[in-house]
């Protein structure tokens, strides 16, 4: 397996490179992953159940446990970290294809990207769609609603139900989305995987795609993954550390 020194080659000399994140990257603004042993899921069973499409749609209580869930989430406060602003860095050096993120706290827009060039296989909690007529807003909007008495606001459009616009278990995904993620891993010099266990799918098929397109696979993890036999180089630690020392970043900046 290569060192840190091969892989910072291999970054440095890259044409492009897409960057794969999970919930590993966000933890250290202060976002919990949702399966570790902190993580929302562990700490509130109901949590889990809501993000059930099936539960969310057809039980009035779990949609108004969710609404007040969101309210004190800390997704909306979040700051990007060193290893959103290190993968900025190689945005800004022209070097960034594309980020595909399996998060949806929105952190890598927050650190500088343009929108356009970050793919959000699970949608993002940043915005709100009605399940009925496909009305999208800002959550910020839905969430002033919760606040002033609305327990379950409904769709001011249609009446319909709301949600959160992250794609739910039970919830199909966005084809588009999901080809464009492919077409990146097509054409990738280098993947960067970072903060994902690389067990979900189909979002962890960003790194066998672009292994078998010929580039090289750096996985940076707090724990090894369910892919770093298909991996060039393996860096375990720190993400806000590890990110930064691989893309030649300032940890100051």
């Amino acid at each position: 397996m290569s060192s840190l020194t091969d892989a910072q080659a291999w970054v440095r000399t890259a044409k492009w490179i897409v960057a794969l994140t999970g919930a590993g990257i966000s933890t250290d603004s202060g976002i919990p992953d949702f399966r570790g042993p902190q993580g929302v899921w562990t700490r509130n069973p109901a949590a889990e159940k809501a993000s059930t499409l099936q539960h969310y749609l057809a039980d009035p209580a779990v949609r108004r446990a969710a609404w007040q869930r969101r309210l004190h989430t800390s997704v909306f406060d979040a700051e990007p970290n060193a290893g959103h602003r290190a993968i900025f860095d190689l945005d800004q050096r022209g070097q960034l294809l594309a980020v595909v993120t399996q998060n949806i706290d929105g952190l890598h827009q927050k650190a500088g990207h343009d929108p356009r060039d970050v793919i959000e296989v699970h949608g993002s909690a940043l915005w709100a769609r009605c399940w009925n007529c496909n009305d999208r807003r800002p959550m910020a909007e839905l969430l002033d609603r919760v606040r002033a008495g609305e327990e379950d606001p409904p769709c001011v459009v249609c009446g319909g139900i709301v949600k959160s616009d992250t794609i739910l278990f039970g919830q199909d995904l966005v084809p588009v989305v999901i080809q464009a993620a492919m077409m990146a891993a097509d054409n990738a010099d280098v993947v960067i995987a970072a903060g994902s266990t690389l067990s979900v799918f189909p979002a962890a098929n960003v790194v066998p795609q672009a292994k078998a397109a010929g580039a090289r696979v750096i996985i940076v993890n707090g724990e090894p993954t369910k892919m770093d036999g298909l991996a060039d180089a393996v860096l375990l630690g720190p993400l806000s550390e590890l990110l930064p020392a691989l893309c030649e970043s300032r940890l100051d900046q």
